[in-house]
């Protein structure tokens, strides 16, 4: 990134206030712990802390220039740029910078999967092109504006993940990014209390496209009865993926065995052989969607599948561990009942030894979330899970769910990850399997540091 601190505040309609307009920026943050030379800070007010306390410290690590809607005047050799609003001066900004690059830009949104997709969809690509891609998850309101800096370029293609849970919030996503390509993984109930129905969510996904242009592409999982719902009815070309018979690109003669996932993806008259190093059958949906619009910006097919080859989860999403001859699925990163039940289906497939579910509260799940947890604990049962042990007290609906299906089920009802913790120590011996999940803000992350 390159900006005069002069072409920074016309971009954002900021007031420079005090230091040299010819000043130039290199790089922006929100963190004040990553400033360095050449930064320009954006000091957020948060719920329990306004970030324009850090301004000063910002400036001793080599910041030269930051925002500021606290003052309307300032005296100071740094360069202070005065805006009504810090956080829609940086989407604001994000979005001018944005358009300075013709490069083609990739959307990726979904409830469940968005993460894995977009690693998997900058992966394909990169067999052939030079990919920037979304980060960890900074997918938010302020992550992907800061993502937008990272552009370049000699970049050919970029890869954003596009997160919401609130009203509008797509929307001004679409404005910032401008996508001319859009992956939409599925629509589930993750932030339903929120968004209040299913309608609702999709809608709020589908502005997704607010930017798109008559070449625009919408890739979908035709799988999703919701998305299947759309064919035909949008001004740009739709390509669908999945397993059923209205997809474009089709998988057939999906296995899973020995740590991989192999299918057949079809598409017109030709197949090809895949191979996944990972398990589970909803990875076939996000390594197809990586394979769709890797050629549609024309990689080749051959490329796009052997680079997913190369494929690795990223840290506490489906991790595997082994530790005193126990596997441990670490999926401790989110939780929602889609996923949930996907992350079941892969403990299933380990036939050795015992298979335990460690699984913690989902949240946000407002009025569903009674019926989601019970709904949970049937699958887990039905999946041959042998010990459940839970933690939180929405958490007690799965077990009530499980034991519906097999009341011999045994099982363990746990207030802590402590406690979780002594439980699950008790029962695994040599050659069980654990798997640990639940939503970000129960950290069952903590149940797998303890066990590893």
């Amino acid at each position: 990134m390159q900006m005069t601190v002069k072409e920074v505040a016309e971009a954002c309609g900021g007031k420079i206030l005090c230091g040299d307009p010819e000043v130039l920026i290199t790089s922006v943050c929100t963190d004040s712990r990553q400033a360095g030379v050449g930064s320009l800070f954006v000091p957020i007010r948060g719920e329990h802390t306004d970030a324009h306390i850090y301004i000063p410290a910002v400036f001793k690590a080599g910041a030269v220039a930051t925002f500021t809607q606290n003052h309307q005047s300032m005296h100071d050799s740094h360069v202070w740029i005065a805006v009504p609003d810090t956080l829609k001066a940086l989407q604001t900004l994000a979005g001018a910078y944005r358009k300075k690059f013709s490069l083609p830009v990739i959307g990726i949104t979904g409830s469940v999967g968005k993460t894995t997709t977009k690693e998997m969809v900058a992966l394909a690509l990169s067999s052939e092109l030079k990919v920037m891609k979304t980060q960890g998850n900074q997918n938010s309101q302020v992550g992907l504006p800061l993502t937008m800096f990272q552009l370049e370029e000699n970049q050919q293609a970029a890869v954003i993940e596009m997160g919401m849970s609130q009203f509008g919030e797509m929307g001004r996503l679409a404005q910032i990014a401008a996508p001319k390509y859009a992956v939409m993984t599925n629509i589930g109930i993750s932030h339903i209390e929120n968004l209040h129905t299913q309608k609702n969510i999709l809608e709020q996904k589908l502005h997704i496209t607010d930017q798109f242009q008559k070449d625009s592409v919408l890739f979908l999982n035709g799988d999703d009865p919701l998305l299947a719902s759309l064919r035909g009815k949008f001004p740009f070309e739709e390509i669908y993926v999945g397993t059923s018979e209205i997809c474009d690109y089709k998988a057939k003669n999906i296995q899973m065995e020995n740590g991989h996932t192999c299918f057949l993806v079809s598409h017109g008259k030709s197949e090809w052989p895949v191979d996944l190093p990972v398990l589970g059958t909803h990875h076939v949906i996000n390594a197809m969607l990586g394979i769709a619009v890797a050629e549609k910006l024309g990689v080749s097919i051959e490329n796009a599948i052997c680079a997913l080859k190369n494929y690795h989860p990223l840290a506490m999403r489906q991790q595997i561990h082994e530790a005193n001859r126990i596997t441990i699925i670490d999926d401790s990163y989110n939780a929602s009942p889609d996923a949930v039940k996907s992350s079941l289906e892969v403990l299933s497939s380990f036939k050795k030894g015992r298979r335990v579910a460690a699984l913690a509260d989902m949240l946000e799940l407002g009025e569903c979330s009674q019926n989601a947890h019970f709904e949970c604990g049937i699958f887990a049962a039905k999946s041959g899970v042998d010990f459940l042990v839970t933690v939180g007290e929405r958490s007690k609906e799965t077990v009530k769910g499980a034991l519906s299906v097999n009341s011999k089920l045994e099982y363990e009802e746990c207030e802590t990850n402590e406690q979780a913790v002594e439980a699950l120590k008790q029962y695994l011996t040599a050659g069980d399997t654990v798997l640990v999940k639940g939503s970000r803000s129960m950290h069952t992350d903590e149940i797998v540091r303890a066990l590893l």
